[in-house]
């Protein structure tokens, strides 16, 4: 392993791969106990003027050692060392959540790491998720930046000694000498540690301290440069081939005081130019002041960027080597569970673009894109996704700490930002604040884990009631500041709101809230609420009904979406009438969809279950704009935010709303693997404990499979095409069982592997 050179930062951990590494310890010490209650928060003279502090401390051991633990968090993000390695994986930790209501804490075994004679213990101090550009000028509101640590060791003779936080340690300047989420960060490898300081002691409100909650941020994988070109307009420019989250390590080949500087774009124009207008006001730079070693490889410590290309601003040679870089990828530690392929390459491409777009933006929270200067816990994203997610990868944990922080911050009357961790006052709009009653049922649907529901029940039920209590109808339940169907394509070309009216789709969201509540009533035992949510049910049905059907029997809002909803939701009196409109709109519309956020996430399911499975398909398989192939053939690695983020004469969509990795179109997902498939949860068994078996083949494909990873083991499920239909292979796990439905009929099974042909 290289040496670590005072004052000099060596930090891609590839480097790293033989040092000893400190592992999270996820226990908590007693509850009736304050975490860190021995130490103190300590900061800079300067602290919201401060770039990015080293805090340090030495330590000489006493005795032998037997064990040690470190534990950290901060109001900002850190990076813990100790003598000079760092200190676990955890990167940006500890991590964003409802900083005025909890901070996480991390505790690290670092045994291995500490020597017998004297250790350096240094944390690194960022903005981060705490008092960036990202937290919109609220973090006035929350406290000064700050650590607080204790390196716990206890000897061999039983003896232990805390090395916390407190007016002994000191702080000094890094060569970081810019740093923020939104636009990169700057590094001089020229500075050395010096002119060190005596801290401050500040309040940083051990209250809200909590042990670590959710999964951990870190790097996953390293993808490397894929080609280096010139463009149209003399530009030097290199594509990974794929678009990613996280950042992009190199090797300097700069001699000292040389400069390297790149930014980050997403796509290139319709002439091959770099491009990045889209990412606003996000700079997405990284600038290098070399100090002359050349052996040394560098990625930024506090910032991330949603890339697939980077264009050398400052370069000090024409000639360059792909090998000298390499994109790592960064995002929340997720086990995948789901798989899904099928005979056509362009689906597949699809599908692996779901996956890579759920993983650029489950980096922590779920965010809606991870490039711009956005990259927000957008609850409306999160909500449609959330069944797709819980295919792809085991999201339990994840949602548990994300959903805790949205009850923490729902307003008293039960609104629900349109962010998690919210940034500004909750406005209460439909499908965005439905994150509260929907991704709470859709997790224990997936994993069965009652204490999803048992932590969100109260949020659910202040939800629902927020929105009912409004008023006394559709006027009220679907008023008010709302984004309804977000980017759908059936209203006025440049708006960003779908026709669709929005009083429909706030009454029909309520109808669905109140589905979910009694659903999770009935999995709690609540009996008394779920018979006063369901006569409300029935209340805002008929509100439904009386207010949006005409005279005809169909809709007075005549879109995609409001069949979709109205279908999926269980709301339509005549569900033919209904189904047959909405197909014959498809069919109008060239077989192709004008969805936006809230329709789409439904439209393959509302179609599937009125039975014009076969149209679904046709949406699937649609190759012309607007559909999910046309983004792939243009080239897509990741899902984008609108139909027509790249037109098809290859001009822009929009500047300020056009990002090219948001992941809510690719709830589609769920589709596949529920109903292509056919696995799927029993709602009245959830987990995976009894699995729904019924896929629905087509002839346009000559197979699709399916696996998912479930508490029970791995269940498959997929079908190929013979010469007489198809033949179908189920395995079922053991511990579970399944009902198998092939055509009309379905049988009861165990675990075991089961073959059938259909017509």
């Amino acid at each position: 392993m290289p040496k670590r050179r005072e004052g000099c930062r060596i930090t891609c951990s590839i480097l790293f791969k033989n040092a000893p590494r400190a592992y999270l310890l996820y226990h908590a010490k007693a509850k009736n106990k304050m975490l860190l209650e021995n130490a103190k928060f300590i900061t800079t003279e300067n602290p919201r003027d401060s770039v990015a502090p080293v805090f340090r401390k030495t330590f000489a051991p006493k005795k032998e050692i037997r064990s040690a633990s470190l534990t950290v968090t901060a109001r900002g993000i850190y990076e813990a060392q100790i003598n000079g390695v760092r200190v676990g994986k955890f990167i940006f930790a500890p991590g964003w959540t409802s900083y005025k209501n909890r901070v996480q804490v991390q505790t690290y075994d670092v045994t291995a790491m500490l020597s017998g004679e004297n250790n350096t213990i240094d944390i690194l101090l960022g903005k981060g998720w705490h008092y960036g550009n990202i937290q919109r000028g609220s973090f006035d509101t929350i406290c000064d930046p700050c650590v607080i640590a204790s390196l716990d060791v206890e000897y061999t003779d039983g003896t232990a000694e805390a090395v916390a936080t407190d007016e002994s340690w000191q702080y000094a300047k890094t060569g970081i000498l810019y740093s923020d989420y939104y636009n990169g960060e700057t590094y001089d490898a020229n500075h050395v540690y010096g002119d060190w300081k005596p801290v401050v002691i500040t309040d940083g409100k051990k209250e809200a301290l909590v042990p670590q909650i959710g999964e951990i941020v870190t790097e996953i994988e390293e993808v490397p440069a894929k080609t280096y070109f010139i463009t149209p307009k003399g530009e030097r420019v290199i594509d990974f081939g794929q678009e990613i989250t996280g950042y992009v390590c190199f090797r300097n080949i700069a001699d000292i005081g040389d400069r390297i500087v790149f930014d980050h774009g997403e796509v290139l124009d319709r002439d091959g130019n770099f491009y990045n207008e889209n990412y606003r006001s996000a700079r997405s730079r990284i600038a290098y002041i070399s100090d002359g070693d050349k052996q040394k490889w560098y990625h930024p410590i506090f910032s991330f960027q949603g890339f697939r290309y980077i264009r050398l601003q400052e370069y000090p040679t024409n000639e360059l080597y792909l090998g000298d870089f390499k994109a790592i990828v960064v995002h929340s530690e997720l086990k995948r569970t789901g798989h899904f392929t099928c005979s056509d390459p362009m689906i597949n491409r699809l599908y692996e673009n779901v996956i890579w777009g759920q993983r650029g933006n489950f980096l922590d929270v779920p965010t809606d894109c991870p490039q711009r200067d956005e990259r927000l816990g957008w609850t409306g994203d999160a909500q449609v996704f959330c069944r797709t997610a819980a295919y792809n990868y085991d999201v339990n944990r994840f949602f548990h700490k994300w959903l805790g922080d949205l009850a923490l911050d729902q307003a008293p009357d039960g609104r629900v930002a349109q962010i998690i961790p919210a940034l500004w006052d909750p406005d209460g709009a439909f499908a965005w604040g439905d994150a509260a009653t929907v991704c709470p049922w859709e997790i224990y649907r997936a994993y069965g884990d009652i204490t999803i529901l048992e932590q969100q029940y109260e949020s659910m039920k202040k939800w629902c009631d927020y929105v009912y209590h409004k008023g006394d109808g559709p006027d009220a339940w679907g008023g008010g500041g709302q984004y309804g169907d977000w980017l759908g394509l059936d209203a006025e070309e440049g708006s960003y709101r779908g026709a669709t009216n929005d009083l429909l789709l706030g009454t029909v969201f309520l109808a669905y809230e109140c589905d979910l509540v009694i659903k999770a009533a009935k999995a709690l035992g609540r009996h008394e609420d779920v018979a006063a949510y369901t006569e409300r049910r029935e209340l805002v049905a008929k509100a439904f009904r009386d207010t949006f059907i005409g005279e005809d029997g169909l809709l007075t809002s005549d879109t995609q979406t409001a069949y979709v909803v109205a279908l999926h939701f269980d709301l339509a009196p005549d569900r033919a009438l209904f189904a047959k409109h909405l197909a014959d709109k498809v069919h109008a519309n060239g077989d192709r969809i004008q969805t936006g956020f809230i329709g789409t996430a439904y439209i393959m399911d509302a179609l599937t279950d009125a039975g014009y499975v076969d149209l679904a398909y046709s949406l699937l398989l649609q190759k012309e704009f607007p559909s999910w192939l046309y983004s792939v053939r243009k080239g897509a690695t990741t899902i984008w935010e609108h139909w027509d983020g790249l037109k098809p004469d290859g001009s822009v969509w929009s500047r300020d709303m056009n990002s090219f990795n948001h992941y809510a179109y690719g709830a589609v997902a769920s589709w596949m693997y529920g109903t292509m498939c056919g696995i799927r949860p029993d709602e009245e068994n959830p987990g995976y404990r009894n699995i729904k078996i019924k896929p629905l083949p087509d002839a346009r494909l000559d197979y699709a499979k399916a696996e998912l990873e479930t508490r029970y083991g791995t269940v498959k499920s997929g079908w190929e095409k013979t010469a007489d239909g198809f033949l179908v292979t189920v395995v079922i796990p053991e511990g579970a069982t399944a009902d198998i439905t092939i055509g009309a009929k379905t049988e009861h099974v165990g675990a075991g592997t089961y073959t059938y042909t259909m017509a």
